[in-house]
């Protein structure tokens, strides 16, 4: 079967599997999250924490998926931070974080989610992220809305800055490639939202949860530099099937692989924070996915 050949209900075939796999995923996450501690290891730093949590996540998922549907492919944290390469083609792929938010996981802080986010012919078509610890369950699928345990969300209609509360964050990873030249930077973004008269800037220690708050009207903006395909691509579908806006910070199209992402309830106020913000260029990570 060719990519253009997969329909709406092969769609909802792969989804049913995937949502069934999360939940058993989920078990996993709420039981290591409950116990006293985790063996941990460190990928590049101190601030990207590797558990054995993540890697069995990882796993139970790739392989439920492959073995239901042999011919899907895969994108995953995990597998990528052990050296494996990807390439990506028209071919249901899936693109996964185990758990988005592993600090916070480490840490104790509630907030983290298992996402699965599906791609095809380079296109966003479904996503999925759970929060085992809360048990909420965020979906969507192309053109069929977007759900809390089952129930429609919708994006905020707030159109100003001076009325929102947005989402950034100033973690290690914004800045690693660009230097500590960035940080500057993001802390003159973050003065420039201060003076904008923004009600407030929150920020969550995980950027599936990050958007989907933006999703649910929660928060009214986000924007993020530096984060990988996995960080975005299910809440992502999740955003704009609430009614979101989301492009690139610096107004163009958005591209999942671009490494950076800006989201609001209202187009008007993506405009007004990308106009205002200076912001940081990261290389591609392969060919270009949009929703």
């Amino acid at each position: 079967m060719t990519a253009a050949q997969y329909s709406d209900a092969d769609v909802d075939r792969f989804f049913d599997v995937a949502i069934s796999l999360v939940e058993r995923a989920g078990i996993l996450v709420l039981h290591a999250f409950k116990q006293p501690s985790s063996k941990v290891t460190t990928k590049s730093s101190d601030t990207d924490l590797v558990t054995e949590t993540d890697k069995a996540v990882e796993d139970l998922l790739i392989q439920g998926l492959s073995k239901e549907f042999p011919d899907h492919k895969f994108i995953g944290e995990e597998s990528v931070s052990s050296g494996q390469k990807f390439e990506l083609t028209d071919a249901p792929t899936w693109i996964i974080d185990p758990i988005d938010g592993t600090t916070n996981f480490v840490h104790r802080i509630p907030l983290l989610g298992i996402c699965l986010g599906l791609v095809i012919e380079k296109q966003l078509k479904a996503g999925i992220v759970y929060n085992p610890i809360s048990g909420d369950l965020y979906t969507a699928k192309h053109g069929k809305g977007a759900f809390k345990n089952g129930f429609p969300i919708r994006v905020s209609n707030t159109d100003a800055l001076n009325k929102a509360v947005i989402c950034t964050t100033l973690g290690e990873h914004n800045f690693k490639d660009h230097g500590e030249k960035y940080l500057d930077t993001a802390l003159s973004n973050h003065r420039k939202v201060v003076l904008s008269g923004a009600r407030g800037i929150r920020t969550f220690g995980c950027s599936s949860i990050n958007m989907i708050y933006v999703a649910q009207g929660s928060i009214d903006a986000y924007i993020e530099y530096g984060l990988r395909c996995w960080d975005a691509a299910a809440a992502a579908v999740i955003v704009k099937e609430a009614g979101g806006y989301l492009i690139d910070p610096t107004g163009g199209p958005f591209n999942l692989m671009s490494r950076c992402l800006l989201c609001a309830g209202e187009e008007k106020l993506a405009k007004e924070i990308s106009s205002l913000f200076t912001h940081a260029k990261f290389e591609p990570e392969s060919e270009a996915v949009y929703y």
